[in-house]
Formats: C-alpha cells, structure tokens, sequence
C-alpha cells in the first residue's frame, strides 16, 4: 500500500522525534550537573552515553529493517525508548542515568529504519521528495529539541525533557501501530549475516571508508561545540540560562533549506567538490565561534553565524556522502548507511567526550581548536583522494557509477 501525505508527515514527525532525542540532552547538561550535584564534565557523559548507544543502536538494530516486518520493529523500538526515557527521568545518580542514555540512543534509530521503508513504499519519481521530507523532519527535530529541552529544563528542571520526550515517543508508538501499513521483510538473510554485511561493506569499499571518516571527524567537531556552548552560555563568560543553548540552536533552522541545494549541488558538480565547501565551512566556522570566547553582545554576534555555518556545513557534507554511498551498492543501500551512520555517530560521542575536556582544559578556545583540527584531519584526507583522481577525472561520472550515482542523490541522498 503506498503511503499518502499524511503517513509521510507522520513518520517525518516520527523521525524528528526519534533524533530530538540523541540532541536534547545537550542543552539540559548543565542544569543535570546542578540537579545531580556533579561536575559539568561528568555530565556531559549523558550527551556522550546516548550518542555512542545510538552508533551502537545503528549498528545492532537498523539491519533488522531489512529481516523483520517495519510496523512491528517502529513500534517495539518505540516503546522500548519510550520506557528508557521515563527510566532517565527518575534517576537519582549520574550512573543510572548514563545507562538509561545509552538504552535511549540504542532504541532511539527508527529514523535510518523509515528512510529506506518509505523509498520503497513510495513511486520512484517520489523519492526525492519523500526522502527531503524525512530529513526535514529529522533536522528540525535535532533543532527543536535543543529548544524545546532547554527551555523546559530551565523552567521545570532536567527531568521535565525527559518526561515530555516519553510521553511523544509512546503517543507515537500507538499511532504507528494504528496507521502504517504492513510490509513484508526485504530479505530472507539470518541476523548475524546482516550484521556482518556491514562489516564487509566498509572493508570492501574504500569510497564508503572515506565517507565515513569525513562525516565522523566533521560531526565530532559538531558535537564538540553543541557540548561546549552549553558550558560557554552557562559559564561566567555569558551568565545566561540553559535556555539560551536552545534559542542558539532554533537560529539555525536556516539549515533545513540548505541541504536539498547541497543535494542539487552534489547531484551536478559530484560529492567530492561539495565536501571541500564543506570542509572549508568548517574550519571558518571555529573561526567565527572562537569569537564568542569573552562573552557579551559581541560574543554572542559571533556565535550564532558561527554555529549556523557549522551546521549547514555537517548537514551538506552529509549529503555528500550519502550521494557517494548510495552509488556504491544500489542492493544494499541500507546495509552501506549502516556502516556509515555507525562510524558518523561514533565521531559524535568521542566528540562530545573530547569537547568536554577540551572545555575544561583550555576553555571555548579549547573546543574551537578541536573542531578546526578535525576539520583539518578530513580536508588532509580529502586533497589526498582528490590528488590520487587526478586533475581529469569528475567523481560524478567515475567509470560505470556516474548515472548510478546522480539517481542515488535525488532519489535517497536527502
């Protein structure tokens, strides 16, 4: 049965509920280390929990959107981070809440699940626009959390985010139990070969192992900063609440309407011209942030073009890369993004753990020179693969893969 309108608003809401949860916790870290008395430090492990249970969670559980019926899995995956959230909610201590973030994160992927569904519920020349709006959902959701978590938190206390997400993710829960409609598993393959499919992907496909150092360096540099401007904004520098941290993040909802233009771009210019821009971004982006280190009027003009080019930056290059990825293996698009999405979000946590000592050590100063180092790493990285292409050589028309590769980009690459 093919999906109408309102189903794919549905699921791209699902979508956005389901990633605000790996971003929320971002905002609300300092208001936990008041809450639970510990150090800022120690409660950034929440936002470094979830993100490394969610790479953990992409690895395990998103293969088994190719091996069991979708509706069941959504749901179950659903109530399961449903109940991981109310778990948060009433922790006493750091630890039980470390362990109910990472429960979140490994239950919390239904939105690489209900990408490669809906592609194949939808006609062809619908693609492109039901995979744009699935990704819409999921970046506001990333934005919109940190606002939404933010502002409860300083109102209602650090539990309040995990309450409201608990009851969204639930109330979801039983509307795709009512709404979607069966499908039948794509693949007959026993769970341990699906798993080692991915495995067998990124040792196989230099182009796959490429983009998944791109995007985990760059999304490290991404998540060093999201850590760190909670500590900046709340710190002496600033003085303000852990709402201002939301208010930044809505400012760069400006994202949203840049990615389908990094799509068109990729599409015609090929992915590899596309990450460059990017990886430039970003370094000038750690420029512009570090402006924000003294604080006050100034400091916040610096801060919000700053992060809004880092995450049209992160946001475009990963189009870039999946435009690549998808070009690599068209029978196996999902087993590709689930390597790639592991790596991504493995950067993530070991750059919210490496943004919060960056933060204690050497201040915002600290985490603006991480992300540029990163950046550095993957654009050293990129200029030796473009330099081994060779001058003459386009990537979007590569041997055989060119046409491959611009119908992947606008049927799955956004």
């Amino acid at each position: 049965m093919p999906l109408n309108r309102w189903m794919i608003l549905l699921l791209a809401l699902t979508c956005g509920v389901a990633v605000g949860n790996v971003y929320f916790p971002q905002a609300i870290s300092p208001s936990v280390a008041a809450g639970l008395h510990i150090g800022a430090g120690s409660a950034a492990l929440v936002v470094t929990a979830t993100q490394f249970g969610y790479a953990t969670g992409i690895f395990l559980l998103v293969p088994l959107g190719d091996r069991l019926p979708h509706r069941r899995l959504i749901v179950a995956l659903l109530g399961l981070t449903g109940l991981g959230l109310l778990g948060a909610s009433a922790a006493p201590a750091l630890p039980p809440l470390a362990g109910a973030s990472a429960l979140i994160g490994l239950a919390t992927v239904v939105a690489p699940i209900i990408g490669p569904m809906a592609a194949g519920l939808v006609p062809e020349d619908r693609r492109g626009v039901v995979s744009g709006t699935l990704l819409s959902g999921s970046i506001g959701g990333m934005l919109l959390s940190r606002t939404l978590g933010g502002t409860l938190g300083e109102w209602l206390g650090w539990r309040a985010p995990y309450l409201l997400a608990a009851a969204l993710s639930l109330v979801l829960a039983v509307a795709i139990a009512r709404a979607l409609p069966p499908t039948s598993p794509p693949s007959g393959q026993r769970y341990p070969a699906l798993l080692a499919e991915s495995l067998r992907l990124l040792r196989a496909e230099p182009e796959l192992r490429r983009s998944c150092f791109y995007q985990a360096t760059i999304f490290g540099g991404f998540s060093a900063v999201w850590t760190g401007v909670a500590l900046l904004l709340t710190g002496p520098a600033y003085g303000l609440g852990i709402r201002a941290v939301g208010t930044l993040a809505l400012v760069n909802a400006g994202t949203m309407a840049c990615t389908p233009i990094a799509g068109r771009l990729a599409d015609r210019h090929g992915p590899d011209v596309v990450n460059l821009v990017c990886m430039v971004g970003v370094i000038v982006s750690a420029l512009v942030l570090a402006g924000g280190a003294p604080g006050g009027a100034a400091g916040l003009a610096a801060l919000v073009p700053g992060s809004l080019l880092l995450d049209v930056a992160m946001q475009s290059g990963m189009v870039a890369n999946q435009v690549r990825n998808y070009a690599l293996r068209p029978e196996a698009r999902s087993r590709v993004n689930t390597a790639y999405m592991t790596c991504a979000y493995l950067g993530g946590g070991a750059g919210s753990w490496l943004g919060a000592r960056a933060y204690g050590r050497a201040g915002w100063w600290g985490v603006c020179g991480l992300v540029a180092l990163l950046a550095v790493l993957a654009l050293g990285r990129h200029l030796v693969a473009m330099h081994a292409r060779g001058p003459g050589l386009d990537d979007s028309v590569e041997g055989s893969k060119g046409p491959t590769m611009s119908t992947a980009g606008r049927s799955g690459g956004r």
